[in-house]
């Protein structure tokens, strides 16, 4: 009882939420890009939070079930097919063994998260299934998805299905809300460093507008657009926590995601919400962005009230 993979696309990993008080033996997070994606994915066909799904970086993921079971594709915006017949994204589909699955090209957004009923069977290392690529821990070996991997699930004949309504998906990119004409704005608490940081460059950073570089990865985003200089680059290498925006010698900032190491020297202005780091990991290279800052209450209020509205939000059910 499985599903095979017929072509694992550009970069597929099996993610669950991520691999946590493990940094002091110098392993990552890891865990999905998108969790605001991940979690809808789980949610739509009545999973634990935590259950394994598959984070598939533009698209290509072809699957070929091996058992009768229910699976749904979030996330970026790309074609779904099952034995050729188009399908919505954000809604739970049942197939049975023998059809073929496949994930187009995402034409906006990044990240797409492919869940199955129960998740995916995959043994936990080091307290978690998450795959980080750099550390070969979690998923299949450590390692992405290849031809021929067998994804172990649980078989499933019977589950009430269920859609996200199309009024609450994800823009990705093209909110529309930011006056200064950024695709996105992400919100960000100054650090205890960022009293270092001049006045005017602070200024600089805040007002300026950064684009997203085909150097970004899991690791982290790296930003080109105005640069920002701190007097003190020589510091004490200290953990960091997700979306530090570190800042190196050449002044372009690097906002570190999820397989980030877990120590590092660079100066760091702050760090953005984990909330935004989901929306900034759907940029695609070229898209632009700018930096908002928020203050500890506000972040506190953001976070709430979007836990709120998620656990609220009415799941349209839908018939076989």
């Amino acid at each position: 009882m499985s599903f095979k993979v017929l072509q694992p696309g550009l970069l597929s990993l099996i993610q669950d939420l991520g691999r946590f008080g493990q940094h002091d033996i110098g392993l990552t997070t890891g865990g999905p890009l998108d969790s605001e994606a991940f979690l809808w994915a789980n949610r739509l066909l009545h999973n634990t939070p935590n259950a394994c799904a598959i984070e598939v970086s533009f698209g290509g993921l072809q699957l070929l079930a091996q058992t009768d079971s229910y699976f749904c594709v979030t996330g970026a915006h790309l074609n779904l097919t099952i034995n050729g017949v188009n399908k919505a994204l954000w809604s739970s589909h049942k197939v049975v063994n023998g059809d073929e699955i496949k994930l187009g090209y995402s034409s906006h957004g990044c990240r797409s998260y492919v869940g199955v009923a129960g998740g995916f069977n995959i043994s936990p290392s080091f307290g978690s299934s998450a795959t980080v690529m750099r550390e070969k821990v979690g998923g299949l070996n450590g390692a992405k998805l290849a031809t021929n991997d067998s994804l172990p699930c649980t078989e499933i004949t019977t589950l009430l299905r269920q859609a996200l309504p199309e009024a609450h998906w994800p823009l990705y990119g093209q909110e529309g809300t930011d006056k200064n004409g950024a695709d996105t704005v992400l919100r960000l608490l100054p650090g205890y460093q960022h009293h270092q940081f001049d006045p005017v460059t602070k200024a600089r950073f805040f007002h300026g507008q950064y684009a997203v570089t085909d150097r970004s990865d899991r690791m982290g985003m790296r930003l080109e657009g105005p640069a920002v200089s701190c007097p003190s680059q020589q510091m004490l290498s200290e953990g960091i926590c997700l979306g530090a925006v570190q800042v190196p010698a050449d002044g372009q900032p690097i906002v570190l995601l999820n397989d980030r190491q877990t120590i590092g020297g660079y100066p760091k202005i702050g760090a953005v919400m984990a909330r935004d780091t989901a929306r900034l990991a759907q940029l695609r290279p070229g898209d632009t962005l700018r930096f908002e800052a928020v203050d500890l209450h506000q972040a506190h209020t953001i976070n709430t009230l979007a836990q709120l509205k998620f656990d609220a939000t009415a799941l349209l059910q839908l018939k076989d």
